[in-house]
């Protein structure tokens, strides 16, 4: 019994558990960055298994779930002003102060070059594309592309598997196809990450240590004795 009671001791005041569970297994996150509802936790091993995204990339007005108003949001700002967007994904997947600006500034600076030069914006892509091989790798997705995954297309036919000799050769290929997708359908490959984002991460606002509320003691009277 006082060995029990001494490793629950030690596993208390282990600093390393509030890190790696910081929240409890079952519960997700809403676009706000409350917790609800099933879903992925930030400090679980990934599966080995390569996993699919949440929603395809031609979803542009999400899915039937709690995150449908989120995932039009998602939409109107993707296609009003996609430099927020995508500051706001950084933000979410960096959740470092400055994330935002330093991602948004320039993005808007190459939006406005590509489409006074050239017509459309065709510089800031460049710039954005490596946040989606970001994400692919955080939370192990597969390489999505315009007509499907490179996992499903290997699984259909076999083709991947026989120009792809190893890992580094494939990881190549499907950074060439992040950049294909962001320059190709840049706002549905934004939304597509902005949706994903939001069903896996807390919003970088929200403050999941407990909070001590200090309630002052209400006001006493001393009432009179009667005589």
């Amino acid at each position: 019994m006082a060995d029990e009671k001494q490793h629950r001791h030690e596993e208390e005041s282990s600093p390393l558990l509030n890190e790696t569970k910081p929240f409890s297994p079952h519960l997700g996150w809403t676009a706000d960055g409350f917790p609800t509802g099933p879903g992925s936790v930030i400090g679980q091993p990934m599966p080995t298994a390569r996993a699919p995204w949440s929603s395809s990339l031609c979803s542009c007005l999400g899915q039937t779930d709690h995150f449908c108003s989120s995932d039009l949001e998602v939409c109107l700002v993707g296609s009003v002003a996609p430099c927020v967007l995508y500051g706001g994904n950084a933000e979410r997947l960096g959740s470092v102060p400055g994330t935002f600006v330093n991602h948004c500034l320039p993005y808007s600076g190459l939006y406005l070059i590509g489409n006074s030069c050239f017509g459309w914006n065709c510089l800031a892509p460049w710039f954005s594309y490596p946040s989606r091989t970001a994400i692919r790798h955080k939370f192990n997705l597969e390489a999505n592309f315009f007509f499907g995954s490179c996992e499903a297309l290997d699984r259909s036919c076999g083709c991947c598997g026989s120009f792809l000799k190893d890992d580094a050769q494939r990881e190549q290929c499907e950074s060439a196809c992040d950049l294909a997708t962001h320059v190709f359908c840049h706002t549905c490959a934004l939304c597509q990450e902005g949706r994903e984002l939001r069903r896996r991460l807390p919003h970088p606002g929200f403050n999941a240590q407990p909070v001590l509320v200090m309630i002052p003691p209400t006001e006493q009277t001393m009432g009179r004795g009667g005589a």
